[in-house]
């Protein structure tokens, strides 16, 4: 009765895989990738136990993923800062800006071309702190969820696992960011209130005190937690279905830049539905920290229900392309690292007998 009812469970969560059978097929063994606390770990590529650095769990293990969090947002956030200007003016004044070519085109006309790299230092700051604490905590919290549910159950409901790592992650990542956010979008969007981070920072502690830095964190939750969920259980299940269905070799006979390729590829196939999620609150969140005095509740009625979407294509063509970069960047760190990086998850074989799909 048991490995019954435990096969209807595995079917009713609503996070699960579809269901495959299982194969005979001759492979070399891999090593076992079980953490210190017994937990199965899930990742995103591989590397064999003698050529890792440093155990997985370890405290050496989490201060390089922050490491590479703070390089994969802090570098592709800066360099993408000329668009997100004008994707930012584009959502506070369609009627001036009107499309993304106009957008540039007006930018370039009234500020010049340094113009466009208004905002760059408050943006290479604050997305380097939220990169520290989205990639260092996600891979915390991923662990410790995985070793609340064990090794069975958090491969069953490993999708539900990446969703509250992620969210769990993002929520302090945005209390880091929050600061610099609100600096940013005042610099881009505000004409004439400050150029540089030195003068908006001070000016904005002088009219409204330390709320000015945070009274947009909670739009910044709702736009970044539904966006970190879906960046980070997009990307690991897409590259599960890569692996399984477009790779046309194993996982553990792919070279290392083979293995980078696939996670660029899933990347930006993540960060295409993590634009569209997290869009509506991208536009509250620009108009927000544009407006003194404003409330999320009053933007969102002023923007109404086709206004929350101006900008939408650049936003992909932005978080596609950053997502994309942000997973290559940190997959690559972990090689230079030689950071500890297990394949996709695989069902353990104590659940494949409870199931009877053993002998």
């Amino acid at each position: 009765m048991y490995p019954t009812a435990l096969l209807h469970r595995a079917r009713a969560n609503p996070f699960s895989a579809p269901q495959f059978t299982l194969q005979k097929v001759h492979e070399p063994e891999e090593p076992s990738h079980t953490s210190p606390g017994g937990g199965r770990r899930l990742a995103a590529a591989a590397v064999a136990d003698s050529e890792v650095s440093c155990d997985f769990g370890s405290a050496k293990y989490y201060a390089f993923c922050g490491f590479g969090g703070i390089l994969s947002c802090g570098i592709t956030h800066t360099a993408v800062v000329p668009l997100d200007l004008v994707k930012c003016r584009l959502q506070v004044d369609p009627e001036k800006y009107q499309n993304i070519f106009k957008g540039f085109r007006i930018t370039v006309a009234e500020d010049g071309v340094r113009g466009l790299a208004k905002g760059w230092a408050p943006t290479f700051i604050g997305y380097s702190m939220q990169g520290l604490c989205k990639f260092g905590f996600y891979e915390v919290f991923k662990q410790v969820y995985s070793d609340l549910l064990g090794e069975e159950n958090s491969y069953l409901w490993r999708t539900s696992v990446y969703l509250a790592a992620s969210a769990s992650a993002e929520f302090f990542a945005d209390i880091a960011l929050a600061p610099m956010e609100a600096c940013k979008v005042r610099i881009q969007t505000k004409p004439g209130y400050a150029n540089t981070l030195r003068e908006c920072a001070p000016k904005m502690h002088a009219e409204e005190g330390l709320w000015a830095f945070y009274k947009g964190v909670v739009p910044l939750w709702c736009r970044q937690i539904p966006y970190t969920m879906m960046k980070f259980a997009c990307f690991e299940r897409t590259v599960e279905v890569l692996y399984k269905y477009a790779v046309p070799k194993p996982r553990s006979e792919c070279t290392k830049s083979e293995q980078l390729v696939v996670t660029f590829v899933a990347g930006y196939i993540a960060g295409v539905f993590c634009a569209i999620v997290s869009h509506p609150a991208d536009s509250v969140v620009s108009v927000l920290n544009k407006e003194s005095g404003s409330t999320a509740v009053q933007v969102l009625k002023k923007l109404g229900p086709m206004g929350v979407w101006k900008g939408l294509v650049a936003r992909i063509i932005m978080i596609g392309t950053l997502t994309a970069l942000q997973w290559f960047i940190y997959d690559s760190v972990k090689v230079y690292f030689r950071l500890p990086r297990p394949p996709p998850p695989e069902m353990p074989e104590s659940l494949k007998k409870k199931l009877g799909l053993t002998e």
